[in-house]
């Protein structure tokens, strides 16, 4: 009997199929030909064992299928998870924040197997939920007409952080009403928010219109797993782009500081805490003759040579008592040909959290303006501004000038019984008197001489063709302002010009030394106005016959005899002006 039972150990199973199923019907179908058998050969005593197997076996069954179902199960959570990863990846593989979002939302319908999904962030200004990206199941772009979504739902997760995940909209209690799940007739939804440190900043929105029970449980866990990663890639994306686009305008900044730094008339430095140079404009190159690339991220003390003693004193007083602090210095200058002067102003680098940098000097050159101080003194104002070329005209050169010496006739006496400071007093009187006259016909102010005023007409300075009228003319206006002048003084200060005029050739320029220089005439003709002022009376206006030759078509004049005056062989004709000189 036992010779014809059929072999059921493992050896000699052939499994009709690979998997827990299989193995099982194959071991029931085992069993039914062993009770058949054991049926034929009448071993009815074997039967109630094999009944008791045969349960066994299908409780055994039982608990192996709901064991591979529950494997099955796990293994797609396996592969969701694992596809979960992989997209990841590829999410967080870019900062650009519009190709993240579109991953994002691709990987979303991948995994969910939804029609469209949807990305909304908040706006920062309006307060309201924003599309940001809506894609469907074939990774196109949805246009924004079509958004049929429900407001609800997208809000209240939003507001409560809560996701939503519902198989039939229509009929599930929480929604049906709500107008846009009638309208749209919305089915499968499913709605998760992004957050990032417990601030909700928008929501994912999937959904299938036409389908119920396209998402369950897992899915939302999935989706809610799968938004929490996503938040993080697409905040980082936004801070990338917050970044990129602070570093643009910064960028931008720069190069217009550089723009400014390099345009202003001003020299800017820079000095940094270590003392070395961080900034080097384009006019403190020119003012000093060193060119960026040998003074930048160098020791101010090294790369300024020619004026390191001069920063050196005022960097440290700034570090060590803050304030700003000024110098002027003199230096060769940088094109060569005389001296550069330069005004430094040296004060405080400061952030906007007024935190100390550093120092900053900034470089004025003052050389023309010094010039144009000097001329003020002996050049009416309003000729100084004409003067464009200021160095060529203070050049020594031959020029055709008139010459007018005036002195103002016994102040001298005054001197034996008045103080000196009335002394000054009285002068300067006489003398602004003169010199708004002299200015009104652009009379260039030599010098004041004691109580004398000497005066040029037709320099480089103030070029005239008329210059002998204008010297001419200035003499009468002085005669008459005085005569206005002496109704104001007491009268025992009044008193009254000598004056001599005289047109010649000259030699005109700056005359002295490196210490010290004056504009001036020089020459034969200049001795010939003094000698005509030391000639004229109080009150009178004497003129050589090369003045009047210019002027007798309308000046009145009286011929006096003729004088020989000192240093001078040849006998002058002069003449004198009558009050009142127009004819």
């Amino acid at each position: 009997m036992e010779a014809n039972l059929p072999d059921l150990s493992p050896e000699s199973s052939t499994p009709a199929a690979e998997t827990w199923p299989g193995l099982l019907d194959e071991l029931g179908a085992a069993l039914e030909q062993q009770r058949q058998l054991l049926k034929t050969h009448r071993a009815l005593a074997w039967i109630p064992g094999n009944t008791a197997l045969i349960r066994l076996y299908a409780r055994l069954r039982q608990v192996v299928v709901a064991l591979d179902e529950e494997r099955q199960l796990r293994q797609e959570e396996v592969n969701q998870l694992r596809r979960l990863q992989e997209i990841s990846s590829v999410i967080n593989s870019s900062l650009d924040i519009a190709e993240v979002l579109n991953l994002v939302m691709d990987s979303i319908v991948s995994l969910l197997n939804a029609e469209r999904a949807l990305l909304m962030l908040r706006d920062d200004e309006t307060g309201r939920l924003e599309v940001q990206v809506a894609r469907n199941i074939n990774r196109e772009t949805i246009e924004q007409a079509t958004f049929d979504i429900s407001r609800s739902i997208v809000n209240a997760v939003f507001d409560t952080g809560v996701s939503v995940v519902t198989t039939n909209a229509s009929s599930d209690p929480r929604f049906s009403l709500q107008e846009s799940i009638i309208n749209f007739s919305l089915r499968s939804i499913l709605c998760v928010p992004l957050r990032i440190k417990e601030v909700t900043f928008g929501v994912i929105y999937a959904d299938s219109r036409a389908i119920t029970n396209v998402f369950v449980e897992a899915d939302r866990n999935l989706l809610a797993a799968f938004a929490n990663q996503a938040a993080s890639v697409i905040e980082n994306a936004r801070l990338f782009r917050q970044i990129s686009d602070q570093l643009a305008d910064i960028t931008a900044m720069k190069f217009l500081m550089d723009d400014v730094f390099a345009s202003i008339a001003s020299g800017v430095i820079t000095i940094d805490m270590a003392d070395r140079i961080s900034l080097f404009n384009h006019a403190a190159e020119r003012m000093l003759g060193i060119s960026p690339h040998q003074v930048l991220n160098h020791p101010y003390h090294e790369a300024l040579a020619s004026i390191g003693h001069v920063v050196a004193v005022m960097v440290d007083q700034v570090k060590r008592h803050g304030g700003t602090r000024y110098a002027e210095i003199e230096k060769a200058s940088s094109h060569g040909g005389g001296k550069t002067s330069l005004v430094l102003n040296c004060s405080p680098l400061r952030d906007a959290r007024q935190e100390t940098l550093g120092v900053v000097i900034v470089l004025d050159d003052v050389t023309e303006k010094k010039r144009l101080e000097g001329v003020r003194r002996y050049l009416p104002p309003g000729l100084v501004d004409r003067v464009h070329d200021l160095t060529a005209a203070q050049r020594p050169q031959r020029q055709t000038l008139s010459i007018m010496f005036a002195d103002v006739r016994g102040f001298s006496a005054f001197g034996e019984w008045l103080p000196p400071e009335q002394l000054v007093e009285i002068i300067n009187g006489y003398f602004t008197v003169a010199a708004r006259a002299l200015h009104a016909y652009e009379g260039v102010i030599d010098k004041f001489l004691g109580d004398a005023v000497m005066v040029l007409f037709n320099t480089p300075l103030n070029p005239q063709a008329n210059h002998a009228e204008r010297a001419v003319r200035a003499a009468l206006a002085m005669q008459e302002a005085l005569t206005a002048y002496h109704a104001r003084i007491p009268e025992a200060h009044r008193l009254h010009f000598g004056i001599g005029i005289h047109t010649g050739e000259a030699v005109v320029g700056n005359v002295g030394g490196d210490f010290r220089q004056d504009y001036t005439a020089i020459g034969d003709a200049v001795n010939l106005a003094k000698r005509l002022q030391e000639l004229a009376q109080p009150g009178q206006v004497l003129i050589s016959s090369q003045v009047y030759a210019l002027v007798r078509a309308w000046a009145a004049v009286e011929a006096l005899p003729p004088v020989q005056v000192k240093g001078r062989r040849s006998v002058e004709q002069i003449y004198a002006l009558r009050r009142g000189a127009l004819s």
